[in-house]
């Protein structure tokens, strides 16, 4: 329990994002794809607690990541759509329900909601 997949072909992003939950949330096992093709395999393992998919990628965009890994077997509660967008253009692409979150991941009060979501997930490691 306590395994987070980070897809996010910003490799700036995902160390910092990385440091930060070693940090608060040391019991979190992570992984990190900054290849978003790559993380095809991954997400049909199905073994994440949590996966946070950025929506802009080359290649392989988020929305067609969030499409297979639920596609696979994922559920959705366990999906958390990043980007660099504004959150209301975003809930048109992702309304409620259709994943756990969908946040910015550049704004202040947004990271804080990313922050509860891991802490929460550390703490029932604890448990």
């Amino acid at each position: 329990m306590g395994k987070i997949l980070i897809i996010d072909d910003d490799q700036v992003f995902t160390n910092l994002l990385s440091s930060d939950v070693r940090a608060t949330c040391p019991l979190l096992k992570l992984e990190v794809c900054n290849n978003p093709v790559s993380a095809l395999a991954l997400l049909r393992k199905r073994d994440n607690d949590l996966i946070l998919i950025d929506l802009e990628m080359p290649a392989l965009d988020g929305m067609k990541l969030y499409r297979y890994a639920t596609e696979v077997g994922v559920e959705k509660n366990r999906i958390v759509i990043l980007s660099a967008r504004d959150p209301d253009y975003l809930r048109e692409f992702f309304p409620m329900g259709s994943c756990l979150a969908v946040l910015n991941k550049y704004e202040a009060r947004q990271k804080e909601v990313l922050g509860m979501i891991l802490k929460s997930l550390n703490s029932k490691i604890c448990s």
